[in-house]
């Protein structure tokens, strides 16, 4: 069901990418097409205004939807309709030294967005604008003559989301924004989001592994494991009542400074390759939860099961 102020929606969305040996390597030794499914079959909305998290191990697709959604890549199969302007869509990388030229001045990276979407912009329109916006993210304008190499991660982050501004955007991919940052200084990264986001009514895409980082960002959060939403809920629901076996192990393994010696169920064994997934439910083999339907059948989110909440055999048979 579509929500009326969705600003993105996206339908069984798949990626996939072709990771076979040369052509003349699988006839010499007689094997196969290799493809990997990155992306399988994924479907989420997301309201104006509020925030998405996808949550997951590394290597679940995460990072695909975010270059999916951006337009980095292309998708296999599946819909991505945005409801709004595609040039007003931006992004924040993961790692802020890598995504900022070291040759170029800091006041040059924020006014690129600018100069592209507005190239009749002139040079004074531009310095002041990179001014106000260095103001904005905490930073002094003086800094814009300065390099990248001048500065320390959270304040290189800052830069980031500077220019992820400047092209005045109403929908923002962060690809694990903080995750290179110490903590207390993604704190601050986070509470500099969170107060953009009311002031600019902002939409973000917000991509992490942690559900700790995630708990105070987003009204919403999708699980993913092996390509797939397995769970998606509202954050307080989530931690209230997470309804995945995958979910649950995700949550023992956060830190409780009420409950530091609680009973936790350590992570079991090994994320199954992409390129060979486990046949029915991709998450049994890890799971101490799976009967003979989950080893055999793949279990989806569909409506009359918790109102497409979870796609889980053990939560839809009451198991858990």
């Amino acid at each position: 069901m579509t929500r009326a102020d969705a600003i993105l929606e996206v339908d069984a969305l798949e990626r996939r990418f072709d990771v076979s040996a040369p052509w003349l390597n699988r006839l010499l030794e007689n094997k196969p097409r290799r493809v990997l499914r990155a992306v399988d079959g994924v479907d989420f909305q997301i309201e104006r205004g509020k925030t998405l998290a996808l949550v997951g191990e590394s290597g679940c697709g995460k990072s695909t939807i975010a270059k999916l959604v951006t337009g980095l890549h292309p998708p296999s199969d599946g819909a991505i309709r945005f409801h709004g302007d595609r040039d007003r869509v931006q992004m924040i990388f993961q790692d802020p030294y890598a995504s900022l030229n070291p040759r170029w001045r800091v006041g040059r990276i924020i006014a690129e967005p600018l100069r592209t979407l507005r190239p009749e912009t002139t040079d004074a329109e531009a310095e002041a604008r990179v001014a106000e916006l260095l103001g904005i993210v905490g930073l002094s304008p003086t800094d814009a003559v300065k390099y990248p190499h001048a500065f320390s991660g959270g304040q290189r982050q800052r830069i980031s989301i500077a220019r992820a501004l400047a092209g005045e955007p109403e929908f923002l991919v962060c690809d694990e924004p903080t995750s290179a940052l110490d903590v207390s200084v993604q704190a601050q990264v986070l509470n500099l989001m969170k107060r953009l986001q009311r002031e600019f009514g902002l939409t973000y895409l917000f991509i992490s592994h942690d559900l700790s980082v995630v708990r105070h960002m987003a009204d919403e959060i999708a699980v993913m494991y092996l390509g797939r939403i397995v769970e998606m809920q509202p954050t307080a629901d989530l931690f209230a009542n997470p309804l995945h076996p995958y979910t649950r192990m995700l949550l023992d393994t956060i830190p409780d400074l009420e409950r530091p010696n609680r009973n936790r169920s350590p992570m079991r064994g090994e994320v199954p390759s992409p390129i060979a997934p486990p046949p029915g439910c991709s998450f049994h083999p890890r799971c101490p939860l799976a009967n003979d339907r989950c080893r055999t059948e793949r279990p989806s989110r569909t409506e009359h099961v918790m109102g497409g909440r979870v796609a889980c055999f053990a939560a839809e048979e009451g198991r858990i």
